[in-house]
């Protein structure tokens, strides 16, 4: 008996991805067709053959893939035994049409960091709450495929923006319950998003989401001490409920705030 195709598809809160898809196929075979998004894939299981613009290539696991929007491609299991994958479609913005012929030429990154970053991508998509880490890492993946794209993965770090960062974490510190948006933020202070989150992490040493989650839990902990209840304190620091701040405390503190209460 041969196992029907598993899917989950969903449209994460986070800006720059358009849907995030994840499936498992054992003889489906997709026909030609195009996106009007950049197809970012990583492949969990079995190998993935397809056409691109009329030229065979293969997706193994263990790379990134990246198809370029409005070209044409297939796609179908290299093995019997089918593959299970996980894309994210990416608005066509985040990427200049310039790069489309590059990514035609080169579409397949056998880049273990960059598949490790779209690997925990996926995993902050999964989880409510999560918006300001999965922006981040967003910026920061778009950014690396650029450098690929541009056969430049050795260009040196950016020089940290000391006040850029320093502007960043006044902010997060004035919104610690509402919290902000990456692209609010850039907004706000003028700069690119990726050049955001690398000059607060130069500068710091954590990565803005971090630093506001540290934040949450610091606060979390002096409500829960003052003797309020756990599901109030997560409305009160801007968790997306009690499990949310339970799991972020607990990698923090060591323990699950009852028990810090307690």
């Amino acid at each position: 008996m041969v196992a029907g195709p598993e899917v989950r598809a969903w449209r994460p809160a986070v800006g720059g991805v358009a849907e995030a898809f994840h499936a498992r196929f054992t003889d489906h075979a997709y026909p030609m067709h195009v996106h009007d998004t950049w197809t970012l894939l990583i492949i969990d299981e079995g190998v993935v053959r397809y056409d691109l613009d009329r030229h065979e290539h293969g997706a193994p696991a263990g790379s990134v893939t990246l198809l370029p929007p409005r070209v044409p491609h297939d796609g179908q299991s290299a093995t019997p035994h089918g593959f299970r994958k996980r894309v994210l479609y990416l608005d066509a913005t985040l990427l200049d049409e310039s790069l489309i012929g590059r990514a035609v030429d080169g579409p397949e990154m056998p880049d273990p960091a960059l598949r490790q970053r779209v690997h925990r991508l996926h995993e902050a998509l999964r989880l409510p709450g999560e918006e300001l880490e999965a922006e981040s890492r967003v910026e920061l993946i778009t950014e690396s495929l650029r450098r690929h794209l541009l056969n430049r993965v050795d260009l040196p770090a950016p020089q940290p923006h000391r006040r850029l960062a320093h502007q960043m974490r006044d902010l997060l510190d004035e919104r610690i319950a509402a919290g902000v948006s990456l692209r609010e933020a850039a907004g706000m202070l003028y700069a690119h998003p990726a050049h955001l989150v690398r000059a607060f992490s130069n500068e710091f040493g954590i990565a803005p989401h971090q630093y506001l989650v540290t934040r949450r839990i610091d606060r979390a902990r002096r409500l829960l001490l003052a003797g309020m209840a756990p599901h109030a304190v997560a409305a009160a620091t801007g968790f997306y409920d009690q499990s949310h701040l339970t799991r972020h405390f607990k990698r923090v503190v060591g323990t699950t705030p009852a028990r810090y209460a307690a």
